[in-house]
């Protein structure tokens, strides 16, 4: 499965403040509110969803994360699917499908990433929110098939800038899911071939691993 990120515009999002220290960093109320997700439609990733896999997936959300106050993310981009904690900027207590809209709320934390993001926001910086998923995608239709999971949405900078070098990579790198955690296909495989061989299959496995990564940029 690949690691699937799609961005929503500035424009679409309004940030809250509820507290009465608006103006401080240290204001515990400010929230980033609007559409998350889009259905039906081509995104900037050339990528579609059908409204019927976004609505499971929110349910789902609801039920496993927000629930269960687990829905945590994270400011800026991971490399990875996994949600690490040390860069956990907001929680998100709400995602309801309107329409074709995914409709989220999320709450600015008092971490170190959230803090940030807060002193941000205060400064005037237009912030953005980019959800982050899993899933295999048809080539001819674009559209993201059913096996795609919902992982989170994440604080971004500049969600209408062209992707970066190394961003280009992460987001092709191909994931599969074993037990709770996300593993690598391409270092899987090559793992795999390292455990049955010697030094020449561990040379032509490096290969091909190489070409593997090379083949996905």
């Amino acid at each position: 499965m690949k690691l699937l990120r799609e961005f929503i515009d500035y424009k679409d999002l309004k940030i809250i403040q509820e507290d009465s220290k608006v103006g401080c960093a240290n204001s515990k109320n400010i929230r980033i509110e609007g559409p998350f997700l889009q259905a039906e439609s081509e995104n900037k990733n050339k990528r579609r969803y059908t409204k019927d896999l976004l609505e499971r997936e929110i349910k789902r959300f609801n039920e496993e994360k927000i629930s269960k106050n687990r829905a945590l993310g994270e400011l800026d981009h991971p490399p990875t699917p996994q949600i690490n904690l040390d860069r956990v900027s907001h929680k998100i207590e709400k995602l309801v499908m309107e329409g074709n809209l995914g409709m989220g709320s999320a709450k600015l934390l008092d971490t170190p990433m959230g803090k940030i993001a807060k002193t941000l926001v205060i400064e005037g910086i237009i912030l953005g929110i980019s959800t982050r998923g899993v899933g295999t995608i048809d080539e001819k239709s674009g559209y993201v098939n059913d096996d795609f999971q919902l992982i989170t949405a994440d604080i971004v900078s500049d969600p209408s800038a062209p992707k970066a070098f190394v961003e280009g990579i992460m987001e092709n790198k191909e994931w599969i899911l074993e037990g709770n955690q996300y593993v690598e296909k391409a270092i899987e495989n090559m793992e795999k071939k390292l455990d049955n061989g010697g030094s020449k299959v561990a040379f032509t496995a490096m290969m091909e691993f190489l070409d593997e990564i090379r083949s996905k940029i």
